[in-house]
């Protein structure tokens, strides 16, 4: 299922596959009992895949962004869990790579090459309005103190470090990295969604944290940024990724079938022409949707070097990453809903035998396609054929005013 790639992505994806193995191995028992993945995260990031794109003289591997997410789908092929909850942190690499500017810049690389990991606290459930925020900080002598509460805080609960998004007293949004294990910082496992259920997407609540001012930074607001797409490229990874897993379970349970239909045109499953093309079709989605992600990614690169070098071209070559990978998420999402969906074309009610597991597929591609959902992206899309409206780079929930 693996697309030709450069020798460099070959060598990555050989060094990491024996993890990525452990990985699948257990992924239906922990589906089942509920484990959260601690174990799994911390084999990655001793294995040097959290590590993956920070530069070679931080020591770590280099890789590009397309490097990158074809590891994803690799990763997500043995559980999708995982890449959605590293996504924060693979986002916080990729704006440290873009920004000399940070704030301890080589000490943030050092950690994270050393295996120190990132996670997610920016969305509330609070009464605030869009575009506001009701966690916010507090001055406190030198410093400041940290005080809210976030939903969705998805990779937190195995980080070491978070990224928090929080208002200033004069109304300005930040950026704050606290340490998970500082006094004042709750972190509860209270996701409750039917589908990626071990991404550790739940609350976080922040008491009177104490931040000191290296531990701030501005907030990126609506400017044009290649970290939307970078961030919606590791949600179709995953979608890719469960369809690769539908793809490699239909054919695993055909093969171990001994029953079949008396109507069927085979002797059995494995010899019947009409279930041989229904895991060829699953096949060829899955196949699909990791060529588009592997286009997107393309385009994101594109972005990074223009940024990186400063290039004069690169705010086009934003707003086609953009757009690229907005447009690209409906074509994905479908390819991986109907590959989770056809898998149980292959069978009989065996198929949806619990012990099995093969609904998780479905239950997480659906949950996966939730995020930014489609219909608001591809609005976005028409407006800005249409009409020449800019590209929606900040997107922000709350309470309607």
């Amino acid at each position: 299922m693996t697309i030709t790639a450069p020798v460099i992505r070959t060598s990555l994806l050989e060094q990491f596959a024996p993890v990525f193995d452990r990985i699948a191995d257990g992924a239906v028992d922990r589906e089942q009992t509920r484990t959260l993945p601690h174990e799994q995260v911390r084999w990655l990031a001793d294995a040097g895949f959290t590590a993956v794109t920070v530069p070679v003289a931080a020591g770590g591997s280099g890789a590009s962004a397309s490097d990158l997410f074809a590891l994803l789908v690799r990763l997500a092929e043995a559980d999708s869990n995982i890449p959605q909850l590293l996504r924060a942190h693979f986002s916080f690499v990729e704006e440290l790579l873009l920004d000399p500017g940070v704030v301890r810049r080589d000490e943030w690389f050092t950690r994270i090459a050393a295996g120190e990991v990132f996670g997610n606290a920016s969305h509330e459930r609070s009464s605030a309005g869009v575009g506001s925020l009701a966690t916010h900080l507090v001055p406190d002598g030198d410093g400041w103190r940290l005080h809210g509460e976030k939903h969705y805080s998805t990779g937190t609960i195995f980080a070491d470090w978070t990224t928090v998004t929080a208002q200033t007293p004069d109304g300005h949004t930040v950026g704050v990295t606290v340490r998970v294990d500082d006094p004042g910082v709750e972190v509860r496992d209270d996701w409750n969604g039917f589908g990626q259920r071990l991404t550790g997407s739940g609350t976080t609540r922040f008491d009177g944290v104490r931040v000191e001012l290296w531990q701030l930074r501005p907030e990126r607001g609506e400017r044009r940024t290649v970290l939307p797409a970078f961030l919606q490229t590791v949600l179709l990874a995953s979608l890719a990724g469960v369809a690769a897993a539908a793809s490699r379970d239909a054919a695993a349970f055909v093969r171990s079938r001994t029953r079949h239909y008396q109507h069927g045109v085979g002797a059995t499953a494995a010899s019947d022409p009409l279930v041989q093309s229904v895991v060829g079709r699953i096949a060829a989605d899955a196949v699909a949707a990791e060529a588009l992600v592997l286009s997107a990614a393309a385009a994101i690169d594109e972005a990074h070097d223009a940024i990186v070098s400063d290039a004069l071209d690169a705010g086009a070559h934003i707003d086609a990453a953009e757009l690229r990978t907005i447009a690209l998420q409906s074509s994905v999402v479908e390819l991986a809903l109907r590959a989770t969906t056809t898998l149980f074309e292959v069978g009989g009610a065996s198929a949806t035998d619990r012990d099995r597991s093969l609904d998780r597929h479905w239950r997480n591609a659906r949950t996966l396609s939730s995020h930014n959902p489609v219909v608001f992206q591809q609005r976005v899309i028409g407006d800005h054929l249409v009409n020449g409206a800019p590209l929606t780079y900040f997107w922000a929930t709350g309470e309607a005013r």
